[in-house]
């Protein structure tokens, strides 16, 4: 079940129905690819219709952002929880743990997904981590017979968006795994490299708010919300 703006899918599935359908779809061999949707990303595929056509290949379009869920209200649709790409990581290695399936980490500077593997090993002990490696290895083949090698369930690409879809739409039929996910800097945060919004930031959806505070900068970024909220309010004319 999907809804659209401007364009670009955007899943309407909760955290649980995301987590049975992916237990689902591995259990019965379906390739699967999820990114994060987020009005940047929206806004970019506006001027880039090989993006666009890249987030609507996903068979999963989470709703990362809290734009995400204004746009569907100004729509008259269900979306009702945002579903942010980090916690899809967590929720995933969680259902991983409990139904015996393997994870892969690829992507992110050296160590750095090695410390993120170790994080997630102290959060789900039972967790399978099939293999890990950085973002920095440059031969594709090396990279594609290792993760072939593992045969991880689950594989999370941090390349970076949009390198890192585009990695996967370019290779998932070439590899012997079932989930793919693109996770951007998830492994930074896991890893401790990158401290990640408090818990009463995160519950409210105003993680953006949190990281304008500590990086003032991101203020040209921020303010495409408004931008992106006045065009679906006018597509929907």
């Amino acid at each position: 079940m999907k809804e659209k703006f401007l364009g670009v899918d955007v899943s309407n599935f909760t955290y649980d129905q995301l987590k049975n359908n992916i237990i689902s779809d591995i259990n019965e061999k379906r390739k699967s690819f999820i990114v994060a949707i987020n009005p940047e990303k929206i806004l970019q595929a506006q001027k880039d219709r090989g993006l666009l056509n890249l987030l609507n290949k996903a068979t999963y379009q989470i709703p990362d952002g809290v734009g995400i869920l204004i746009a569907s209200r100004l729509n008259g649709g269900s979306i009702k929880e945002r579903v942010t790409g980090i916690d899809m990581l967590l929720a995933l290695c969680e259902q991983a743990s409990l139904h015996d399936k393997s994870i892969f980490l690829y992507g992110a500077k050296p160590n750095v997904a090695e410390e993120a593997k170790d994080r997630l090993i102290e959060l789900y002990p039972n967790l399978r981590v099939a293999g890990v490696l950085d973002g920095y290895v440059k031969d594709q083949e090396q990279i594609k017979e290792t993760i072939n090698e593992a045969k991880p369930d689950i594989l999370f690409v941090a390349l970076g968006s949009p390198r890192q879809e585009h990695w996967i739409v370019d290779h998932m039929e070439e590899l012997d795994v079932s989930i793919f996910q693109g996770v951007g800097g998830s492994f930074d945060v896991l890893s401790g490299k990158v401290k990640r919004a408090p818990a009463g930031f995160q519950k409210l959806g105003l993680e953006w708010l949190y990281r304008l505070i500590k990086e003032p900068w991101r203020i040209k970024r921020q303010i495409k919300l408004p931008t992106f909220l006045v065009k679906v309010w006018k597509s929907k004319k």
